[in-house]
C-alpha cells in the first residue's frame, strides 16, 4: 500500500506551463485546480497588472503569501503558483511542508517563445523580455530545485505526455492516488 497523496503545488518559472499542465492533472486525479494568480484576482477585482502598477511587487507578493497561506491549506488540490512565489522563504516553507511540490523547468527560450505576446505579465513589460528572464531564471532556479519533490522539464514534448511522466514519477516514488478512467485529457 503506497503513501496518500494529498495536495500538488507547481511551481517554476512564467511560461513553465503550470496552469496548462495542473488543469490536465487536476482532472486525471479527479480534484479542484487552483492558479493562485487567478485567485488573487478573483479576491482583489483587479487584474495582476493594475496590482503592480497600484502597489508595486512588493504589495503583490503580500497578497501572494497571504493567497498561498489560505490554498495550500486545501486538501487535494492541484495548485499553481505564481513564478516568483518561491522567492519569499515563507512561501518555500509553506508549499514544503503542505503538499508535494512538482518543479516544472522550462529553458528561458520555451519561457520567450510562450510569453512574448502575453501582455499579463507585469515583469516582462521590458525593452528586453528575454534578458528579463534569463535574470529571474538564474535567480529563482535554485530555490525551485531546493523545494521540489519532482522537477519535470517541459518545452520537449505535449501537455498529456507530460501529465503521463508526472503520474509515473508519482507511482515511482511510492504514492497512492485514483486515476478517473473517464478523464479524457
Amino acid at each position: 500500500m503506497g503513501k496518500p497523496l494529498d495536495s500538488i503545488f507547481f511551481v517554476g518559472p512564467m511560461g513553465a506551463g503550470k496552469t496548462t499542465i495542473g488543469k490536465l492533472l487536476a482532472k486525471k486525479l479527479g480534484r479542484k485546480f487552483i492558479d493562485s494568480d487567478g485567485y488573487i484576482q478573483e479576491c482583489t477585482g483587479a487584474d495582476i497588472p493594475w496590482i503592480f502598477e497600484k502597489e508595486g511587487e512588493e504589495g503583490f507578493r503580500r497578497r501572494e503569501t497571504k493567497a498561498l497561506d489560505e490554498l495550500t491549506k486545501l486538501p487535494n488540490l492541484v495548485l499553481a503558483t505564481g513564478g516568483g512565489a518561491v522567492m519569499s522563504k515563507q512561501n518555500r516553507n509553506m508549499l514544503q511542508e503542505r503538499g508535494l511540490v512538482i518543479y516544472l523547468n522550462a529553458s528561458v527560450d520555451v519561457q520567450t517563445e510562450r510569453t512574448r505576446k502575453d501582455k499579463n505579465r507585469p515583469l516582462l513589460k521590458n525593452p528586453s523580455p528575454r534578458q528579463v528572464l534569463h535574470r529571474l531564471y538564474t535567480r529563482r532556479h535554485p530555490y525551485y530545485q531546493q523545494i521540489a519533490d519532482i522537477e519535470v522539464i517541459t518545452g520537449h514534448t505535449y501537455p498529456k505526455q507530460m501529465v503521463a511522466e508526472i503520474i509515473t514519477a508519482l507511482n515511482n516514488l511510492g504514492y497512492e492516488f485514483d486515476i478517473q478512467d473517464n478523464a479524457t485529457i
